[in-house]
């Protein structure tokens, strides 16, 4: 996948731009899972063994905001938190009503 092929283009403005992508806040959970981290784990690749697609690596990297620094990569030997995957429609949802293109 493309890195911006899902981003809202702003089209009433020349040129055209990329609008901002806001990302929804993920609650803790108690069917949350837990994992701890080794050398060459990936959030996408977190993301394809929890969820079966790894585009989704976004939700897990929010769910641990302070270990968010622009990487796929978790620092290793950390507990990181999984959003449970029955929770990831409603994830969903809130991300597409917080970037909803209203042209």
């Amino acid at each position: 996948m493309k890195r911006y092929q899902q981003q809202p283009i702003s089209i009433d403005s020349q040129p055209l731009r990329y609008t901002t992508t806001k990302y929804p806040e993920i609650s803790r959970d108690i069917n949350d899972v837990y994992v701890n981290t080794t050398m060459g784990d990936r959030y996408d690749i977190l993301a394809q063994t929890y969820y079966g697609d790894s585009s989704l690596w976004w939700i897990i990297s929010s769910a641990n905001p302070q270990y968010a620094d622009a990487s796929l990569f978790p620092p290793r030997g950390i507990q990181l938190r999984i959003p449970a995957p029955n929770r990831v429609a409603n994830i969903l949802g809130n991300y597409e009503a917080l970037n909803r293109n209203e042209i």
